[in-house]
């Protein structure tokens, strides 16, 4: 019954710590009930109750997949069952080198199969770092400071690795673990001590959900933006279907999202153009995907659309160049409107840079090179919603912009010597070993010993239990 309750609660609390509305302090607690089990568990217990948690909280996720996001039933299924399996094994791991003796080690295993596994299917799929548990952090502003260092995957390590060191219940891992949680709280507050810089230009998001006469009224929108001293004007993503629009005004730049036979942001009245690179799977599989960046004010500002947004390598091709901010048309399914803002919030840390993103259905937000939301309002479902803010007038350079995704490839290695440490101490069946770190090993007498006459038979050999406390 203890089990099941462990099992239970960390289901319960992953449902809430991920999702489309993710409550971020309760993903730092998800892990700890489920390990908790592992440590006195068997092997195929830890698995099952890992994958059984990831399997049963992310349930709630198959009416998004299926519905907005048009994804086949099997793929859907595929997309909640893998990343279910290897949270398992990495429970499993954790499981395997505490008993083994390795407490550090397997607290670090559980955050690097998971990095791993978030890491390749960024690589290998179509929806980019989309994935993340970082994104739950997001409105954490001193932990999500860390983004600007390692990217996604050094916050996705840390929530794991605090949790696991918790639980393997030694001294050494708490102190790493203290000292990590420490360098990354001061160096996000430090971070956010810095003022906001807001020496650039002005602009203006426009949105409505309504259909409606749209030239009219975006033009409408256009000009109440202008007379306010907007700069810019950004609209959403594919509300249009040619490039023949009547948005050209004096002293505003308006870049309005178009749908022709690429899903297009065009710039009036420069007419810089930028075609989206990644489409949504079924959804806009009628788009030919774009292949290059787009600017404006010289190398100041970028433009990017939406999906873009979730792709760390491409914005990340814009922080090298050195834009101050992007300016995204979007359009969202609603329901995740507070996930997929924060994709872009995140990517803005990452590379130092502001991103000014115009969303129907969804959110119209500005946020800084810090994440901090300058402005936001969710679109009308009839009329005209608007927001404005001052764009920085230079981008901050960060190391994640300069040194990529190093932390992902640290976390696989890190992976790869947890593995090779269970290979090493695995033994061939002469020691065996218990999740709380006692072995037993087997010392054989040889058949020439004779026993007492008065004594019963026994076995070849005789197994003699050797308590030893686990050592790193």
């Amino acid at each position: 019954m203890a089990r099941i309750l462990l099992t239970l609660t960390s289901a319960v609390l992953t449902h809430f710590g991920t999702g489309l509305h993710p409550v971020w302090w309760l993903t730092w607690l998800a892990p700890l009930p489920v390990l908790f089990l592992a440590r006195q568990a068997g092997r195929g217990t830890a698995f099952t109750a890992g994958a059984l948690v990831w399997l049963a909280a992310q349930a709630q996720m198959w009416p998004y997949f299926t519905g907005p996001l048009e994804m086949p039933p099997a793929l859907a299924a595929a997309l909640i069952a893998g990343p279910a399996l290897c949270y398992g094994l990495g429970v499993l791991l954790f499981r395997t080198l505490l008993a083994r003796g390795r407490p550090l080690l397997a607290a670090s295993a559980v955050p690097a199969v998971w990095v791993t596994t978030e890491y390749v299917m960024n690589l290998a799929g179509p929806h980019g770092a989309w994935w993340s548990l970082a994104y739950t952090q997001a409105d954490f502003l001193p932990v999500l400071q860390t983004a600007s260092v390692t990217g996604v995957w050094g916050i996705t390590f840390l929530l794991l690795f605090v949790p696991a060191s918790i639980a393997v219940l030694r001294p050494r891992a708490a102190v790493v673990s203290g000292v990590l949680v420490a360098l990354t709280l001061g160096h996000g507050f430090v971070r956010l001590a810095t003022p906001a810089d807001t020496g650039g230009r002005k602009v203006a998001l426009v949105a409505t959900d309504n259909s409606e006469d749209l030239v009219r009224r975006y033009g409408e929108a256009v000009d109440t933006a202008a007379a306010h001293g907007a700069e810019i004007v950004v609209l959403p993503e594919k509300v249009f279907e040619n490039a023949d629009l009547p948005f050209t005004r004096p002293g505003v730049e308006v870049i309005a999202g178009i749908a022709m036979e690429t899903n297009s942001a065009v710039s009036y009245p420069s007419g810089v153009r930028y075609d989206k690179r990644h489409m949504i799977p079924g959804v806009e599989r009628g788009f030919r995907p774009g292949t290059g960046l787009a600017f404006l004010d010289g190398d100041r500002l970028g433009l990017i659309i939406c999906k873009d947004l979730d792709f760390p390598g491409l914005v990340r091709e814009y922080g090298k160049a050195g834009v101050a901010a992007l300016l995204a048309p979007a359009w969202d399914f609603d329901e995740d409107a507070w996930l997929h803002s924060r994709m872009a919030v995140v990517r803005g840390v990452e590379n130092g840079l502001a991103v000014a993103r115009a969303a129907r259905e969804g959110r119209l937000t500005v946020s800084d090179n810090l994440g901090r939301i300058v402005t936001e309002r969710h679109s009308d479902r009839t009329g005209m919603a608007m927001v404005t803010a001052t764009l920085p007038q230079e981008g901050s350079a960060t190391l994640y912009t300069a040194l990529g995704d190093w932390a992902a490839w640290a976390s696989a290695g890190l992976l790869l010597l947890a593995l090779g440490a269970l290979a090493r101490t695995k033994s061939s069946g002469s020691v065996s070993g218990s999740p709380t770190g006692e072995t037993t090993r087997s010392l054989s007498i040889p058949s020439s010993v004779s026993e007492p006459a008065n004594r019963p038979s026994t076995s070849a050999s005789t197994v003699i239990g050797t308590p030893r406390r686990g050592m790193e």
